[in-house]
């Protein structure tokens, strides 16, 4: 799916831009050179605020945060004139008197992600399952890498964490979905690489667990909570939440609603 939407233009410009990996634009599916990354980081900015005018100051501190170089305000103008260059007749990047705006431009990539997870959820409300899982894959295909990956900028810093987060608890519920319906054998692995990615997440661990236990090895699924209990323990002093231990006390009771319940997917 990723690739299929490579040269759909932006809904007003003609040009395309992504941000779920390393900042594109790209006309005709051409990707169009967007200069320095300082320059890049500011156009990504501007992406982000969706056509509100961000003023001058607020440009500054997002790109260079707290201690900017003393002569930041010609290099603000200097990647604004080298943006308008880049982009042509496409976008305006223009000064409204309140700050810069970007018309003409969205995050194309942003936007048929947020569909594709708006149509997965209705379609698991719906009760159907394997249509969520089909959708979120294809949400998940548009990922290049990092969000706005390579770009340094503090407001850019913080939105790549906030769509790791993001990322990854949908990964969790597409693995809850095909969990549910049956196919935990073969997402034993990806949750083993899941929490070794990720040691202290609770969610992956309880996903792990049951599916371990719904292949027949409950000793293993018992083993992965003993595991991350002491990694908690260790590194934060803390017990697994209560999800995590309800599970834990029912696969050591054997409980039988736990071959065929579902998971609620999170």
């Amino acid at each position: 799916m990723g690739d299929s939407h490579g040269s759909r233009p932006g809904p007003h410009s003609g040009v395309r831009f992504e941000l779920l990996g390393p900042l594109r634009a790209l006309r005709d599916g051409v990707a169009i050179p967007l200069g320095p990354p300082k320059q890049r980081a500011v156009l990504a900015v501007l992406l982000l605020q969706e056509g509100r005018p961000m003023s001058y100051d607020g440009l500054v501190e997002a790109v260079w945060g707290g201690s900017p170089p003393v002569h930041v305000r010609n290099l603000v103008q200097k990647y604004v004139s080298g943006l308008r260059r880049a982009l042509g007749d496409g976008p305006g990047l223009e000064w409204t008197g309140n700050g810069y705006r970007l018309n003409g431009a969205g995050i194309d990539d942003l936007r048929e992600r947020r569909r594709l997870i708006d149509e997965a959820m209705a379609a698991r409300d719906a009760g159907d399952l394997r249509r969520a899982g089909e959708l979120v894959a294809s949400a998940e295909e548009l990922w290049r890498g990092e969000f706005a990956e390579g770009l340094q900028a503090p407001y850019l810093a913080a939105e790549r964490l906030r769509w790791a987060e993001k990322r990854l608890t949908v990964l969790e519920a597409r693995l809850a979905g095909a969990i549910d319906l049956g196919r935990s054998f073969e997402y034993v692995h990806e949750l083993v690489r899941l929490v070794a990615a990720h040691p202290l997440r609770e969610r992956p661990v309880e996903l792990l667990m049951l599916a371990l236990y719904r292949t027949g090895r409950g000793v293993d699924a018992l083993m992965a909570y003993e595991e991350l209990r002491q990694r908690l323990a260790e590194a934060l002093g803390a017990d697994p939440g209560p999800a995590l231990r309800s599970l834990h006390a029912r696969i050591l009771r054997q409980d039988p609603a736990l071959m065929a319940a579902p998971v609620p997917v999170g």
